[in-house]
């Protein structure tokens, strides 16, 4: 953001026990409504969302741990590698899957572009040196000026 003159910030909210849904659940090798923490962030360049993300990961592999919520306690912001090394899962990689489409009516609410403008989704699935996988979703669009 600094290299753009613009002020980057973020904001997040988790919500704790949410039910898989059959793609999140089959990515994270979990079955159909099996429990997860699903944090959400908005990226903000001068206040403005320029980025949403959304985080899935499997509740039975945080649930009783002070990593739970990704962004409070004493882990906070520090990352899912970070956060899952205090679990003793050492995070190996990561694959993305970029694909074009078109902005949700929720995602073209929240970033002020228009319904159905074309986005970037990207699909992040990181893995531990186990072959656990850990969710994390990210969507953003990018203004386009004619000249």
């Amino acid at each position: 953001m600094q290299a753009l003159g613009k002020q980057g910030h973020w904001a997040s909210r988790t919500e704790a026990k949410v039910p898989a849904p059959v793609e999140i659940a089959r990515r994270l090798g979990i079955a159909d409504g099996d429990l997860c923490v699903r944090p959400v962030y908005e990226f903000l360049a001068d206040g403005r969302p320029v980025q949403l993300s959304t985080s899935w990961e499997p509740y039975e592999l945080t649930a009783g741990s002070l990593v739970v919520p990704p962004e409070g306690g004493p882990h906070a912001g520090v990352g899912v590698v970070n956060r899952m090394s205090e679990l003793e899962v050492t995070v190996s990689h990561a694959v993305e899957q970029p694909e074009p489409r078109h902005a949700t009516v929720e995602e073209a609410s929240l970033l002020g572009i228009q319904k159905a403008a074309p986005v970037t989704h990207i699909r992040r699935t990181y893995s531990s040196d186990q072959g656990r996988p850990a969710l994390c979703e990210i969507v953003y669009g990018i203004p386009v000026s004619r000249q």
